[in-house]
């Protein structure tokens, strides 16, 4: 039976380096990375209060057309981040720092609702928690020029929206790591880890 697997976590939380692995494991396709396709990334980060709701739409309207496409294969696939962290962490995020109006806020949630209703939920969500000082480690050590410019209040922010939010997520079964110090990618013990906290739910 085909499983849909979701990957959720902050930026730089690890969530790129877990799909890699498990799709070495397990007979996973990897869902596009919609922030590679984003035509409005590098604007946003220059002026998100410009371009935050020209974003967030897009990003919308990806995941949308990714669960159609996902209604009509046969295999088993795994998502970077869900739709839900997109209006509750981000989105959020954006209004409650001014960096989005409530009128474009309003929109965007009243869009977010009328899609979600109708999508399924996933299987399994694999929720990655790390503190801010760790994620930035990731950052660093990244050469995305867009993901640089984060700041610390930036990150500090969406943690704090994580927690609440995977406090009362409730859609589905949950799995919480916690990649402060975890290195499944070279880490054996790590990896061993890692395969037995997913294998009874893949």
């Amino acid at each position: 039976m085909k499983k849909n697997i979701a990957v959720a976590g902050n930026i730089g939380s690890g969530k790129y380096r877990l799909i890699e692995f498990l799709c070495a494991s397990y007979p996973l396709a990897p869902l596009s990375k919609i922030k590679d396709e984003n035509p409005y990334l590098a604007d946003f980060y220059l002026e998100m209060p410009r371009w935050s709701f020209h974003s967030q739409i897009f990003i919308l309207a990806k995941k949308f057309h990714y669960f159609q496409k996902l209604a009509t294969t046969f295999h088993s696939v795994i998502q970077n981040r869900t739709i839900y962290e997109d209006a509750e962490i981000f989105a959020r995020n954006l209004y409650q720092s001014g960096n989005m109006s409530e009128t474009d806020f309003r929109t965007y949630y009243d869009f977010y609702q009328s899609i979600s209703s109708v999508l399924p939920a996933p299987d399994l969500l694999i929720y990655l928690h790390s503190s801010v000082g760790a994620s930035r480690k990731r950052l660093q050590a990244r050469s995305d020029p867009h993901e640089s410019c984060i700041s610390n209040t930036y990150l500090k922010r969406l943690n704090r929206l994580y927690v609440n939010w995977i406090a009362d997520y409730d859609l589905s079964e949950v799995i919480i790591i916690d990649t402060e110090q975890l290195d499944f990618a070279t880490n054996l013990v790590d990896r061993v880890d890692i395969l037995e906290a997913i294998e009874r739910f893949i």
